[in-house]
């Protein structure tokens, strides 16, 4: 084939018009050769449905008894007849007519891949902080089945995914058709490309065509396949990587100590890296290199104290309500504390804090000052905490009001308070490339993902997490300028991408949202323990140490509230780009799912409302109330509606014309004539028709 590219290029000299159309012709021939990546599509995988119920016709396995730790029979049953406590089953894909009786206790449903699927959710716990930003959300099941219920809710809505996947070491850390794949597999590279491919095919379907960006971690044991199998699924796209230190003691490897992993970004259509001021590469440039620094009131040293400037010791009042500065008070007499002055209703009196010793301290600036920058907006507050007594002070300083007035600094703003927002005037100047090696503090995984991970979650031992930090800098790559971005991760493993989605909109502003997919499987090790105790997947002393449970939910909700799953404060504070106290939690709301399996009767006959009702909230953008019934025929939430009585239709569209931030409304009905005369009166809105949407996307949702 590469001779005939030669004779085609020699006839476009020859004849352009000749070349062209023989490259048309041959143009078809070359997509149908495998070059690349070759690797067997194994059968597809099958997944245990632990917990949910086994009815006549289902696809099972017989579990082993209950205290053996045995893998079991892995052969697939049909249920044929339900009888009390017993199940007449026969076996699947066989030529024996092998039958038998078995205690329903003893089987567990079964899904393969190329099973049409029919998905809904379970609702299981909210946080609530945010106000009415969108919720993140935690759904806990087989991913690749979540990867279809997603091609209903966001199909081509996704900006950013990020995935670190099972790197595939053979130290039991992934399964394949519910077997750990094991290092001495001799198809152990076939399977997990199978795997991937699977996945991956899906995810591209809900990734936005014209601005998108895929992000996947991994090591040296799958990097060069998975860059690969990569540039055979999105051939349109821009592919490169990064190689990030995220072990700086090292990693025995062949007589080399192995220091790193790769980065992988994938950039659909405009994606592109924004520049940085950090390129993490070389030595780390200073704060004051990188932004405007706003120095801490509070005067230290040896001349922060009252005695140095009586008149830069007075009360500042600040609002309790939004955390702006009010005022300030009088300065007291030389031998008064001002402990008599009375702050306005609804503020709080601050004063310098006191020196060790106990003497009064002082501010940076007098009174008359403070006042002058006050009116400027030269002086703002940091994140307040009165429970602790906490009001941190800001403001700039003599040299760089010179500097503003010089053009060097230039105000972009104000913020809520009317504080000004600065920035350096050549600040994209100051802002580079990000080079193709990272080597951080910052990116260490044993220091900032399990260490941090250990301040959430005190008595849990989780040894696989990444650091915080390096997936937060890859993520603000490319949605640090998309303020209502809408981010994946289908490996959600411990929750690191939610949390960092959630410390990029404290520190840039806007309402991301991160969508955590996990299933919720028990260790290896674990599993030994717990059926030697005569425990089975399905019981619930089983699932509460599966990593859904144990790990991704309470680290979410720990990272938002600010405390651990004993209620006490998480210890430490955050470093590097924004530092602040952990306890201090997130301003974010979060909602946790579990992925159920509907009869598509059930739904058609609008008897499985309850499973759908999130999935219809989910594709408004999950936000504000859900709808989780229709009692009076239609309802109206923040985001959305749904009608099924359509007599009400003129009620249901007066009040979407009410709700400003409605997005969608979803009509139920059969009656293709009816459903477009209420979307015809409503074209300003999108509209969905349950449930033959919902049920056709099912349907056409293939297997890979």
């Amino acid at each position: 084939m590469s001779r005939l590219t030669d004779l085609l290029r020699a006839a476009k000299q020859l004849d352009p018009r000749l070349g062209e159309d023989l490259e048309a012709e041959i143009r078809p021939l070359q997509k149908r050769l495998p070059f690349g990546l070759n690797f067997e599509r194994h059968a597809p995988e099958a997944v245990e449905l632990a917990g949910h119920k086994v009815r006549k016709g289902s696809k099972v396995r017989v579990l082993p008894p209950r205290g053996s730790t045995e893998s079991g029979d892995k052969r697939l049953w049909r249920v044929d007849a339900i009888t009390g406590d017993t199940a007449r089953v026969s076996l699947l894909d066989s030529s024996s007519d092998e039958t038998g009786i078995v205690d329903l206790d003893d089987l567990i449903l079964v899904a393969e891949f190329r099973d049409r699927i029919y998905p809904g959710l379970r609702p299981d716990g909210t946080v609530e902080r945010g106000g009415d930003k969108p919720f993140h959300t935690v759904i806990n099941g087989e991913n690749f089945h979540v990867l279809e219920q997603l091609t209903f809710t966001h199909a081509g809505s996704v900006d950013a995914i990020y995935i670190d996947p099972p790197y595939n070491t053979g130290a039991r850390d992934w399964k394949y058709n519910n077997d750990y794949v094991e290092d001495d597999d001799l198809y152990r590279h076939s399977k997990w490309l199978a795997f991937m491919e699977r996945r991956l095919r899906l995810a591209k379907r809900l990734m936005k065509p014209d601005r998108s960006v895929l992000i996947a971690t991994i090591d040296e044991n799958e990097y060069p396949r998975l860059l690969l199998l990569l540039e055979q699924l999105f051939p349109e796209a821009k592919i490169t990587s990064t190689c990030v230190a995220i072990n700086p003691k090292g990693t025995p490897e062949h007589g080399f100590s192995r220091v790193d992993e790769y980065v992988i970004f994938v950039m659909i259509g405009d994606a592109e890296p924004e520049r940085v001021f950090d390129p993490m590469l070389g030595p780390e440039p200073s704060l004051d290199s990188v932004r405007v620094r706003w120095r801490g009131l509070t005067r230290t040293g040896a001349n922060g104290v009252r005695s140095k400037s009586p008149g830069a010791y007075f009360p500042i009042f600040v609002r309790l309500s939004d955390g702006g500065i009010q005022g300030s008070g009088e300065v007291p007499a030389p031998n008064d504390d001002g402990s008599a002055i009375q702050a306005p209703e609804g503020t709080v009196a601050v004063w310098p804090t006191p020196r060790p010793n106990g003497a009064h301290g002082r501010w940076s600036v007098v009174k008359e000052t403070f006042d002058q920058l006050l009116e400027m907006g030269a002086v703002r507050t940091g994140r307040i905490r009165p429970e602790k007594n906490e009001f941190p002070l800001w403001y700039l300083t003599d040299p760089d009001l010179d500097k503003i007035r010089s053009g060097e600094i230039v105000v972009t703003g104000r913020d809520e308070h009317g504080a000004m927002v600065v920035e350096w005037s050549d600040a994209a100047n100051r802002k580079s490339a990000p080079r193709t090696i990272w080597n951080r503090p910052a990116h260490s995984a044993s220091e900032h993902g399990t260490g941090t991970l250990a301040k959430l979650l005190p008595k849990v031992s989780f040894d696989f997490c990444k650091s915080l930090y390096a997936v937060e800098d890859a993520l603000r790559l490319f949605v640090s300028n998309i303020e209502d971005a809408v981010v994946l991760d289908f490996f959600a493993g411990s929750g690191t991408t939610a949390h960092a989605v959630a410390r990029l909109n404290k520190q840039l502003g806007g309402r991301r949202q991160c969508i955590s997919v996990t299933n919720n499987d028990v260790s290896a090790e674990e599993q030994v323990v717990l059926r030697s105790r005569g425990l089975r997947p399905g019981d619930s002393d089983w699932e509460r140490y599966g990593i859904c449970d144990l790990i991704t939910k309470p680290r979410i909700r720990s990272a938002f509230t600010g405390l651990t799953p004993e209620g006490e404060e998480v210890s430490g504070d955050y470093k590097f780009t924004d530092t602040f106290p952990m306890a201090e939690g997130f301003q974010e709301n979060a909602a946790f799912f579990t992925l159920t399996y509907e009869s598509p009767w059930r739904v058609s006959t609008d008897r499985a409302f309850a499973a759908i009702a999130p999935m219809l909230w989910l594709r408004a953008g999950a936000v504000g109330r859900r709808i989780d019934s229709i009692p009076n025929g239609w309802d109206v939430a923040d985001s959305y509606g749904i009608i099924n009585d359509l007599d009400q239709s003129a009620d249901f569209i007066a009040a979407l014309e009410r709700a400003d931030g409605a997005r969608i409304a979803y009509i139920v009905t059969d009656d293709e004539g009816r459903y477009q005369q209420i979307a015809n009166e409503i074209p300003h809105l999108e509209t969905v028709r349950l449930y033959e949407d919902y049920l056709r996307n099912c349907e056409s949702v293939g297997d890979f």
